[in-house]
């Protein structure tokens, strides 16, 4: 039996709390246990909800709140709510694929600050809608928020890193990640392998929510999954080993932090450093190494060290002046 609160006021925001919460749903006779009053008000407490704006639907005898259109009361400091912007400034600026609920919620997040900041705020989140939106994508996005939401499977149909080929498999996420180049992962367990893996968002042709739920294992370790600033580990794809050579002026700084779980760093002769890794898919890399420039030599894989050789020639062939440009000079 649940403690009876005081005033009415403190039970409806618990029954909001208790519903927003519950992904399935509650009947009547739990809420009025937790509350500790009888069903009759429990009844008309849902009814006030209602009233006020809460979007309660009921199915199969449970009430539950319609998360698409409900909107959550966040109470945020102005530092947390700039915080939030920057955090949402900085992911949109390195997305694959824009996601318009990040634009809506810039606009938001500029109603809670002062003008001077507001201002900036809007302009950013304008900005962004020039940006073309991939309708198939958000929607693959919002299945997979929603299908995390509620702890129900998804029937997915994506396209393999090596064939390009579209499978279909049922799976269970158990939570979404982005990375540092702008990607965006799911992470759950996969029905085909029988194994936790993650899956690329933007690789999903569609998803479908299925009715059969899941529930996270107790032991599920995310940390695997965490560690690594490009990517995941998938399971269904061979890692790659990926050394770089550094030169002996940013050694300090490749040194002083952890750049993924599988590293390896060794000091050179030449007071040069190696950083070795195990990865997925090196081309989450690429970026990262390219803002190194000079500073940074790829050793192994060949495949990675020939794209960026071929690169370099490129641009050795951009700059390099030609004959003409030499006499008009």
């Amino acid at each position: 039996m649940g403690i009876r609160l005081n005033n009415r006021s403190e039970r409806l925001a618990k029954i909001e709390r208790m519903l927003f919460r519950s992904s399935h749903g509650l009947r009547v006779v739990e809420i009025a246990e937790a509350c500790a009053v009888d069903r009759r008000t429990i009844y008309r407490d849902l009814a006030t909800l209602e009233k006020n704006g809460v979007p309660i639907t009921q199915e199969n005898g449970c009430f539950l709140i319609n998360r698409e259109y409900y909107l959550a009361n966040v109470r945020l400091n102005l530092n947390e709510a700039v915080a939030l912007f920057l955090a949402a400034r900085a992911f949109s600026r390195h997305a694959d694929k824009q996601n318009p609920h990040v634009i809506s919620a810039m606009n938001k997040l500029a109603l809670a600050t002062p003008q001077s900041v507001s201002a900036h705020i809007k302009h950013i989140a304008e900005s962004g809608r020039a940006t073309p939106v991939d309708r198939s994508y958000v929607d693959v996005l919002e299945t997979t928020i929603r299908a995390w939401v509620e702890t129900r499977n998804l029937k997915i149909w994506s396209s393999s890193t090596r064939t390009g080929e579209i499978a279909a498999r049922e799976f269970s996420t158990y939570f979404i990640e982005p990375t540092l180049s702008g990607g965006l992962y799911a992470v759950g367990f996969d029905h085909l392998s029988e194994s936790v893996r993650s899956l690329r968002l933007e690789w999903v042709r569609r998803a479908r929510l299925l009715d059969t739920t899941y529930k996270i294992p107790d032991d599920f370790d995310r940390a695997p999954f965490l560690a690594s600033m490009w990517g995941m580990t998938s399971g269904d794809t061979q890692e790659t080993r990926v050394v770089l050579a550094f030169s002996a002026d940013v050694t300090p700084l490749i040194k002083e932090r952890i750049w993924h779980t599988s590293q390896r760093i060794e000091t050179l002769d030449d007071k040069r450093c190696t950083l070795s890794m195990q990865v997925v898919d090196w081309h989450e890399l690429l970026p990262w190494i390219r803002s190194w420039g000079a500073q940074v030599e790829v050793l192994e894989p060949l495949t990675l060290r020939h794209q960026l050789s071929a690169e370099a020639h490129q641009l050795r062939q951009l700059y390099t002046p030609s004959t003409a440009s030499a006499q008009i000079s």
